[in-house]
């Protein structure tokens, strides 16, 4: 294999009704029969989209934007978050009354019974509101933490907390990884692996935590939908994920 292609999942794999067209399914499996390989690079925790890899049969994946990395159903690579920075971070986010989710990467815990936001947000992907467990960090690796707050707190968490990174995924949630990790950063560890020389790699993207990506691979596409940010990242823009814009940028990038 000379080339490899990272997807996103959401508004890139998914279309926003969070399902997978049938040309996406095809696209990849024509993909590998080409010999191009094929992985997924997410802000999901695993356990959120094992159907879809069983689906599109991908065994190879980088989860919760960098911080955990799996080669053909193995973990390479596992950079979880500072427990004392989480419990910092807990106590200012409880101070405000912004709840907390939790995730390793077999399951995820809030740190409140019953939030509005965190529904909404989870919704959005839909995912139902996680149990209550305030002490779920405390003797586990948690590899991302997700806040429930409006984007005027932003500023105030990056500057307090500065060995974290809060990245933006819905108007009511951010993602908190450790500070300097993301999906490039997971990516470079799956290419290391598989021998991968940086401008043979591909990626898809359409998020705020997809801009690193699509800066440090050799191709990086944006989809239609994606954020403007993300887009002047890109080497090509296609068409939104409801129009089949993941076939259409492969076809564009030579992939197809």
């Amino acid at each position: 294999m000379s080339k490899i292609v990272f997807f996103d999942i959401d508004g890139t794999l998914l279309r926003h009704d969070k399902t997978i067209p049938d040309a996406t399914k095809e696209a990849i499996q024509q993909l590998k029969k080409q010999d191009v390989y094929v992985a997924i690079a997410t802000g999901r925790a695993p356990f959120m989209y094992e159907d879809l890899r069983k689906e599109l049969e991908v065994d190879s994946f980088v989860s919760f934007n960098g911080q955990y990395v799996v080669f053909e159903g193995e973990p390479i690579y596992k950079n979880p978050l500072d427990r004392l920075a989480i419990k910092e971070l807990t106590q200012k986010a409880t101070d405000l009354g912004h709840p907390l989710v939790y995730l390793n990467h077999q399951t995820m815990k809030a740190s409140i019974q019953q939030h509005d936001f965190i529904s909404k947000a989870m919704g959005s992907l839909h995912m139902s509101h996680p149990e209550k467990d305030e002490a779920f960090f405390l003797n586990r690796e948690i590899y991302q933490a997700l806040i429930f707050c409006t984007e005027e707190w932003q500023s105030q968490y990056a500057e307090e907390f500065e060995q974290l990174h809060f990245i933006r995924w819905h108007e009511l949630s951010m993602d908190v990884i450790p500070k300097g990790g993301s999906k490039a950063e997971g990516i470079k560890k799956m290419i290391e692996k598989l021998g991968f020389d940086l401008k043979d790699t591909y990626a898809f993207g359409d998020g705020l935590n997809d801009i690193e990506m699509i800066e440090s691979v050799g191709v990086g596409v944006a989809m239609g939908n994606a954020v403007d940010e993300v887009k002047q990242h890109a080497d090509y823009i296609t068409k939104d994920v409801d129009e089949e814009g993941l076939v259409y940028g492969l076809k564009a990038v030579g992939l197809l």
